[in-house]
């Protein structure tokens, strides 16, 4: 007998450029038009999803984007194979049963983890033209990896971003950061010199 009133959800996973990662992608959007990072089980107070990762042993991080979890595995947890059965089972019986993913009012109280892409009223063009090419052209590939990049800041030519999920601590993201985003702004953004990034 299929319950009614909850999708069947699937879950399938992806290999990330990061070998500590892994990308967990739902048949369901999870956190629409956002992402939101946890590096630790101490910062996850606004995902009931993320808290209940944290519970197994093996999780490290947790980064919920828009229709996938990517998690992070412990150093000392040697394969992924061992463990993504029970992550799979565990996000598709969670979905399936309607688990809260966010709490919307205790992100909007811990300002830190919204997303820096937004452009505001006071933002100058440099700033405005960067946030553009970031959401419209690197978000989607960097989320295709398991990640996201969130604009920090933007001084003298410089503008600095931060990398989540997969992309946080992977050795690829620093040449794809460099080779790929710092390149592309240059070209499409004369004013922007370099592009620095901080782990999340």
């Amino acid at each position: 007998m299929i319950k009614t009133g909850n999708p069947i959800i699937s879950i399938y996973t992806e290999m990330t450029p990061n070998p500590e990662t892994m990308k967990f992608v739902a048949n369901k959007l999870l956190y629409p038009g956002k992402s939101i990072d946890f590096q630790e089980e101490g910062t996850a107070t606004p995902s009931p999803l993320a808290k209940e990762l944290f519970g197994f042993p093996f999780i490290k991080g947790v980064f919920i984007a828009s229709n996938f979890v990517t998690i992070t595995k412990t150093e000392d947890t040697e394969n992924w194979d061992d463990i993504i059965p029970s992550i799979k089972q565990f996000l598709k019986e969670y979905l399936e049963n309607g688990g809260v993913i966010i709490n919307e009012e205790e992100v909007n109280e811990n300002a830190h983890l919204d997303s820096g892409n937004v452009i505001n009223a006071d933002d100058t063009d440099v700033v405005k033209r960067v946030k553009e090419l970031l959401e419209n052209y690197v978000k989607p590939a960097v989320e295709m990896d398991g990640g996201a990049i969130q604009f920090k800041s933007y001084n003298n030519g410089v503008v600095n971003v931060m990398l989540q999920g997969s992309c946080s601590g992977c050795p690829s993201s620093l040449i794809t950061l460099k080779a790929g985003i710092e390149g592309m702004m240059k070209r499409m953004i004369p004013e922007v010199k370099e592009v620095i990034a901080e782990a999340g």
